[in-house]
């Protein structure tokens, strides 16, 4: 097996890691027009022959999406959402994906500037969720707070901006692969036990939780999910689940699940490949992960090269 990174900054720290990652390339972002960036990708396909390709941004998915057909006939092949199922569950989309599929969902609404910020958080109470299309997240607790969060988030990552009703509990996660058929292929539900002030976890532990795996496969079942996906839910004080997000692609810890016995990366090439694939029905439970960073130390060569050049 050979891996190729495709890198869109030269300090992404993956670059430089040759024990795991055997060639890289430059990519243009998603932003600079899809046409550009799978041109870019077809050149590379034809030198390195790319059997499968795993997108793991959420705003690089729909070039990829769109490019499924043109990518299959060079041989790259992906197992992606489908376009319909990635756009009714965005941030913007939720309440009535909730009402669609019979899931719970806290009350949003998007919002394109000021103006309509101010006069829908009159129909909600704080504290509130003020939450990007793509990413981050904050918890605002007046006006103030909300419309600084709407500057800072949009300055980020565009309009619009989601409003969202904030439900007292505790966060836990879905780590899910779906076959596009209706199936699971694999499930693993986690809680977070160290959040960074990104809200991302840095730490976290598999549960046994059934009513979370019934939940998910209910998800995957009603919609016909295809690949990887994240659910993000809150378990209100009540005791209820409520679905905050679905990030549509394998999430960075992913290896937890590997961990607890379901290798969901090789699942998921398996499914991009056409091979037969079994679910798994069994997990470990009470594993733990701890994240940590290291200093990753190269010669400003190496930096040259790929920025020169594209490649290393």
């Amino acid at each position: 097996m050979r891996i190729i990174g495709l890198a869109y900054e030269s300090l992404e720290p993956g670059i430089y890691m040759h024990d795991l990652v055997d060639r890289t390339y430059r990519i243009p972002y998603p932003s600079d027009g899809t046409d550009i960036l799978v041109r870019r990708l077809l050149e590379i396909g034809r030198i390195e022959k790319i059997d499968v390709l795993f997108p793991n941004f959420d705003a690089e998915l729909l070039a990829f999406m769109k490019s499924r057909e043109v990518l299959e006939k060079e041989g790259i092949h992906t197992f992606l959402p489908e376009l319909g199922q990635f756009e009714e569950r965005h941030k913007a989309n939720l309440p009535a994906f909730g009402k669609k599929y019979g899931v719970s969902v806290p009350e949003g609404k998007p919002v394109a500037n000021i103006r309509e910020l101010k006069e829908a958080l009159e129909d909600y109470e704080y504290p509130v969720v003020i939450k990007g299309k793509f990413y981050d997240a904050y918890i605002a607790g007046n006006f103030e707070q909300a419309a600084m969060y709407f500057n800072k988030i949009s300055a980020k990552w565009g309009l619009p901006i989601i409003i969202q009703e904030f439900i007292r509990g505790t966060e836990v996660n879905v780590i899910a692969l779906g076959d596009g058929k209706g199936n699971t292929i694999g499930a693993v539900p986690m809680r977070k036990l160290y959040i960074t002030d990104k809200g991302k976890a840095w730490s976290g532990i598999t549960l046994d939780d059934p009513r979370m795996l019934e939940l998910t496969n209910h998800i995957i079942r009603s919609t016909r999910w295809r690949g990887g996906m994240e659910l993000e839910l809150i378990k209100s004080e009540k005791g209820e689940f409520f679905l905050i997000e679905i990030n549509p692609r394998i999430p960075a810890w992913v290896y937890l699940a590997v961990g607890a016995g379901q290798n969901l990366p090789e699942a998921l090439v398996k499914l991009a490949l056409g091979i037969e694939t079994q679910p798994f029905t069994d997990y470990r439970k009470g594993v733990l992960f701890i994240r940590y960073s290291f200093d990753l130390i190269t010669d400003i060569s190496e930096f040259e090269k790929l920025s020169m050049f594209g490649e290393l």
